[in-house]
């Protein structure tokens, strides 16, 4: 029998989709994942958020099809009412931009439902670990721009100093501008400071090109620690 500190140790998901035999097939799968555990089912938004606020869940896989013209509004809601949980958009399809946008939007990934299951499990392992989830084609179409833009040519990576490269390796692994400012002795609005100067030097936009670009050209960078446990 497992102890009750090793269950608490279990990562919690929430699954808010409307249609059941979705909810009851990820639910099967996470039960079969090591150290998961699927916690409650909604399916509905109104549900969502109540459950969410009562069990505070560490993941949510959230459907798509929920989400009304206020996105942006309703995926606040669910942060605020579990502080640090990672959402993860399900979809039976995807339009041209749409994953970029949720990730925009706060989610930490987007999976399509016709996804290998054995791809939801690793979604979750990627994501608890402050990386980003998406579709292949979207992380392809975004190397793409990045590597063919005129507008983003010569990317001077090598310019990058070491501090630079540091906090690039922390915002990769999910850390965020306090955490960072913290680990690092400096203040927070250097950390931003420096971030301005990065995205300038290898030609992005913010965080999330960044990402997408160090993943994309498999940059060297130094080892850092997983965010702290509050992060979520």
């Amino acid at each position: 029998m497992r102890s009750a500190r090793n269950f608490r140790k279990k990562i919690q998901i929430l699954i808010i989709d409307r249609e059941a035999v979705f909810r009851f097939g990820l639910r099967r799968l996470i039960a079969a994942g090591d150290g998961l555990r699927g916690i409650a089912e909604a399916e509905n938004m109104t549900q969502a958020i109540h459950m969410t606020r009562q069990l505070k869940p560490d993941l949510i896989f959230l459907q798509a099809e929920l989400l009304t013209e206020k996105i942006a509004e309703q995926l606040n809601k669910l942060r605020h009412a579990s502080p640090g949980c990672k959402l993860v958009i399900t979809a039976a399809s995807l339009t041209e931009g749409e994953s970029l946008r949720y990730i925009r939007l706060g989610a930490s990934g987007v999976v399509l439902k016709s996804l290998d299951p054995a791809l939801f499990i690793k979604c979750v392992e990627k994501v608890m670990l402050g990386e980003i989830w998406l579709p292949k084609r979207e992380v392809t179409k975004m190397a793409h721009m990045l590597g063919s833009s005129p507008l983003h040519l010569p990317r001077p990576v090598d310019t990058l100093t070491q501090r630079e490269k540091a906090i690039v390796s922390y915002l990769v692994q999910g850390w965020r501008n306090r955490e960072i400012a913290e680990q690092l002795s400096i203040s927070e609005q250097t950390v931003k400071n420096h971030l301005r100067h990065i995205y300038d030097k290898v030609g992005v936009a913010d965080r999330l090109e960044l990402v997408l670009y160090v993943i994309y050209q498999r940059l060297d960078l130094p080892a850092v620690s997983a965010p702290p446990a509050s992060h979520g």
